[in-house]
């Protein structure tokens, strides 16, 4: 995750992180990625189960979906215990659609008494303005609703008539009732074209977050490995994001925006700045620093509606062992697992230009799940990383490195 905003129009210096010790538990939430204990940020996916139809689903979800297999509220109240007294700092409840589970709001209640921070990823279209009350009072910290694109082109990809619109109305409901709500958008060839809709939208609804999601090649999503940019055309989608950030910044709405799931942003952001503003990309590269890039393994975890445990929510083709068996905790903690524990210091793994990436630390090898989708290999170069062999060179004059 790389703060497009904390970094490029400098609403976030590197003393404030500091300040709290950087450490998860003290940090607030807009600060976390700079954890230096990376206590990992945790998405259970409560349910396969959904109401749409998702082009690029990585859980391959629908409404066929039996929910047979999902963990009970009982074992779900036992997984929130298990991640309080862990220390993560961050619950974020997912898919499927998690509001189809009866029982959502008890578990989100439940993490709140428990003290964790939770967030609710949702597709937006089955809340109502009781609902949106509910998850006010529960106390949420964020409610993050995906679009595709604007109208009809959100309805084609999501396999249901109307669902912007009804997306577009939870929005509403949620600013209205008080909770903290923003966008979700997987960025592809399809859709890359309305990313200025999406910054209209954010501008017009006065939204305070919106996260641009780089395709991942998992579940239904490895359908569109060609549909994905080219190296040239994220470089532009990248400049044009940056280019509307600021934008939103100097017309005086600073909206949080974000981009995920490719940590070769961070090293080009800086490349940017470094030739507008030098001053400013020697603090960056600081903050991207205690970022440390991707974290799947390390930072971030997952857990299916089965109870398996996965290094993200892209994994579910390896498991480090499953809730119903052995506490997360100590699953997160196994020694003995050699995946696990090489993801948390991928250095001496990483094959071809990632292993001689002079970026390396501030990019964490990127993703893993993407190179062995393309190659079969773990830990062979990340095909989605569109910086040049020139841009990573080690020879390369780099005075802030």
């Amino acid at each position: 995750m790389i703060g497009i905003s904390k970094l490029y129009c400098g609403t976030v210096e590197p003393s404030d992180p500091l300040r709290y010790g950087r450490l998860s538990k003290a940090l607030p939430s807009h600060l976390l990625q700079f954890s230096k204990d990376k206590k990992p940020v945790v998405v259970w996916n409560v349910t396969k189960r959904c109401n749409l139809r998702c082009v690029h689903c990585y859980a391959k979800s629908d409404d066929h979906c039996a929910g047979e297999d999902e963990l009970s509220t009982e074992e779900g109240r036992n997984l929130i215990d298990d991640l309080a007294s862990f220390g993560v700092p961050v619950l974020l409840l997912s898919g499927g659609e998690p509001l189809m589970r009866r029982d959502i709001l008890e578990l989100a209640r439940y993490a709140r008494q428990r003290g964790l921070r939770v967030v609710l990823s949702t597709n937006g279209t089955l809340i109502d303005r009781p609902l949106a009350k509910a998850l006010q009072q529960v106390g949420l910290s964020y409610v993050g609703i995906s679009l595709d694109g604007v109208r009809s082109y959100h309805d084609r990809f999501r396999g249901v008539e109307g669902a912007f619109d009804a997306a577009m109305r939870a929005v509403r409901i949620c600013r209205d009732v008080g909770i903290k709500v923003g966008l979700r958008f997987t960025i592809h060839r399809g859709n890359a074209s309305q990313i200025p809709d999406i910054f209209d939208l954010v501008e017009q609804e006065r939204l305070p977050r919106i996260c641009f999601y780089h395709l991942v090649y998992a579940g239904r999503g490895s359908r569109l490995i060609q549909q994905d940019l080219t190296h040239e055309e994220t470089r532009a989608v990248v400049d044009l994001i940056l280019d509307r950030t600021r934008l939103l910044h100097q017309r005086g709405h600073p909206a949080e925006v974000l981009t995920v799931d490719n940590h070769a942003d961070g090293p080009y952001l800086y490349l940017r700045l470094r030739r507008e503003d030098p001053k400013r990309a020697r603090e960056v590269l600081e903050l991207l620093k205690m970022n440390q890039g991707n974290s799947s393994g390390h930072g971030l975890g997952c857990i299916s509606w089965d109870g398996e445990v996965h290094a993200d929510q892209f994994w579910r083709h390896h498991s480090f062992g499953n809730i119903r068996n052995r506490p997360f905790s100590e699953i997160w903690n196994d020694p003995n697992d050699r995946l696990l524990q090489a993801l948390k210091d991928k250095r001496p793994h990483l094959k071809g230009r990632c292993a001689v990436c002079r970026w390396l630390d501030i990019c964490g090898g990127n993703f893993r799940v993407r190179a062995e989708a393309v190659t079969g290999d773990i830990w062979a170069p990340d095909p989605a990383c569109y910086l040049t062999d020139e841009e990573i060179s080690v020879s390369q004059d780099e005075e802030d490195m």
